[in-house]
This record gives structure tokens, sequence and C-alpha cells, in this order.
């Protein structure tokens, strides 16, 4: 079964949230959204539990509830075997993100993705791209960061001696089925699997408090650690950012931004940050999960994406600032407030109520 932690999804954060790379590449059409409800709605019966929607999800709030890809990273490390096979250590290679293939490549020299399979799946119109997509980004980022570690794709058609597993999901039990105690909870799966109905998913109470928690994602983390045991480049190279589906370097339009604090306030990790007061937005690259959540609520669009990114954030992680306000006093709330205008004498919510009331009465601004 593909669980959702709601309290970790960007789209819970604002209802203006556009990420939908859950749906984009769920093979089956087991993803889908709802308009009144921004969270994805799950049809369980489709699912073939891939686990390419937790790959491509920037924030970790999608995971297969027999299969980590946090732990079967640290378990393929200690492992001799270079192998990623879906008929032998994975539901599907496209379940693993780019950051966990570039971090297990770093530390194993060489990685092999058993593609043997791939032409004759069911899933391969979606999940296959993924894939191969994520083959190239990790490449292309090899070279840039001046990294001998190869990543090969090869139809070696891993074939387990034991008896094969008749189907996905057997497969993922016969990895963790070890204990009666899940007997309940697997039938409960069953029938909600056989409903063949859109299951939809709403903010619990549990899930309030994550929203206000700003967390790394544990790829992130990993990606991190790895990169510390890594030679840094002779040169830090610059790369096309529409390359890069991870992380992000962005610009800031000083003049149309509105100092309304919305966008490092909805930021998942806290890439975006500011002071106690208020008076400036800074920015950590490394921090960025390119959820574009902070685009998709700055109503002037202010807030860019540069179209190039230097590998130095892997390396040389830095905090830049993006925009510095003036703090003032509101003439009419004695608020305090940030503006990067000189002009401004009043809080935004009072800026507001002044130019609505010259409206009703006519008066031009």
């Amino acid at each position: 079964m593909i669980k959702l932690n709601a309290g970790l999804c960007v789209r819970s954060l604002s209802v203006e949230s556009q990420c939908n790379k859950c749906e984009v590449v769920c093979p089956t059409n087991a993803i889908s959204f709802i308009d009144a409800n921004p969270l994805p709605a799950i049809n369980f019966h489709e699912c073939v539990t891939c686990g390419a929607c937790a790959g491509v999800c920037p924030s970790e709030a999608l995971e297969l509830e027999e299969f980590s890809a946090t732990n079967f990273f640290f378990d393929f490390i200690e492992d001799e075997d270079n192998l990623l096979s879906c008929r032998k250590n994975v539901p599907c290679i496209a379940a693993l993100s780019v950051e966990h293939i570039i971090s297990m490549a770093v530390l194993k020299g060489e990685l092999v993705f058993d593609m043997g399979y791939c032409n004759s799946c069911e899933i391969a119109a979606t999940c296959k791209l993924q894939i191969e997509a994520n083959y190239e980004e990790a490449t292309y980022l090899l070279e840039a960061m001046e990294n001998d570690a190869l990543i090969k794709l090869e139809d070696v058609k891993y074939e387990n001696d034991s008896e094969k597993p008749s189907d996905r999901r057997d497969f993922l039990s016969a990895l963790n089925l070890k204990t009666v105690a899940k007997v309940k909870k697997s039938f409960e799966d069953e029938v909600q699997k056989a409903s063949d109905e859109l299951v939809e998913h709403t903010l619990q109470k549990r899930d309030i408090a994550l929203l206000k928690k700003k967390s790394i994602p544990n790829k992130r983390k990993i990606f991190f650690t790895a990169i510390k045991r890594v030679e840094k480049p002779s040169v830090f190279h610059t790369v096309d950012a529409d390359e890069v589906s991870f992380t992000s370097q962005k610009m800031m339009d000083e003049e149309a931004c509105t100092a309304c604090q919305m966008c490092y306030r909805v930021c998942p990790t806290g890439a975006l940050t500011s002071d106690l007061k208020n008076s400036k937005i800074d920015f950590d690259p490394f921090l960025c999960i390119k959820c574009h959540i902070c685009h998709d609520v700055c109503e002037p669009d202010a807030i860019t994406l540069s179209n190039a990114y230097n590998i130095k954030e892997f390396f040389e992680p830095e905090v830049v600032n993006l925009v510095a306000f003036s703090v003032k006093r509101c003439d009419e709330c004695n608020m305090v407030f940030s503006s990067n205008n000189p002009d401004d004498t009043l809080c935004r919510r009072c800026q507001i109520e002044e130019d609505e009331a010259r409206a009703l009465w006519g008066i031009s601004p």
C-alpha cells in the first residue's frame, strides 16, 4: 500500500500549490486531484505499488508501507552488490529519487540499473521514462561534480533462484511481512484495494503540527552526508537549472516584492527564512527541494528561478540574501510592518482598508 503523510505534502501548505508530480508519474492513474480537496486522492485498487510517486515526491509525503527508500539506502550501501533490479531489491527503480541514486553512486563507485524487464512491463509507459530521466540527470550532475562514479543501464534480467513472487505486492510482502500481527492490517488493506474508488485525504489534528515544522527530507540528509565524503571538483561548474529536478537557485525582484512574508512562511524546509523583525528574505539553495510552492503563493511573481545552478552549493552551501526591507510602524494601527517602499506609512492590512474606503467613496488615490 502507498500511504500519504498529509502533514508533509506541500499542497497542504497552500491551496495555491500546483505540485502534481505524483499524479503525472503514476502509471495507472491511481492518483488524482479533486477540485475541492488540494490533497491527492488515491485509488488503491488501481495502485500497483511501484513507488514511482514516492520517488518524485519532493517532501517525501508519499511512501510505500513495505519499502522505505531510506532504509533501503543503508542496506544497499552495506551490500557488496551494485545491482538495482525490480526482481531483486526494489519494487521499481523509479521508486528511488535522483538524490538517492547520486548518493549510492558516489559511495559505491558504480551502479547498474537492470532494465531487462522494462520493455515488457505494464507500467513502462511512465516508469521507464522516469528511470531514464533520473539516470540522465544523475549522470549529468556526476560529470559536473567531476566524480568518477558510473551508472549503467543494462539488460541483466536478474532471476531469483528461489520461487518468484506472483506479483509486485507479493514481492513487497515477501521482503518485510514477518509477523502474524500484520494479518489484520493486510486484510484491511486488501478490502481498501478492492473498493475501486478514489480515497480522499484530509488534514487531521496530528498533521497540523507538521505544517508549522520546517523539516528536511531524509533523502536530502543522505545526499548531504554522501557529498561530504566526496572530493571537491577542481572547478565549481555551473549547470543548466532545468537539468536539476530537486533543488534550485532563486532571484527576487525587489521592486515587485510586497514583503507579504508568504514565501518563507510556507517553505516546508526553511530554505527561505527571515529574521525576528521580518526585515529580509534569505535563501539557502541546499535546503530547497524545488517544490515551487513559494512561486505559487507569490501574487506579484517577484520570486523567480535562476536559469543556472552552481555545483558549489553541493559542497559549500551558502545562504544568500534575496531582499532587505525597512521596518516601520503603521500610522494607522501602530503595528510594526516591513516594506521596501520608502513612501509607505501604512501596513498592508491598513493600506487595503484605505484603498477600499477610497473606492467606496469614489476618491482617487
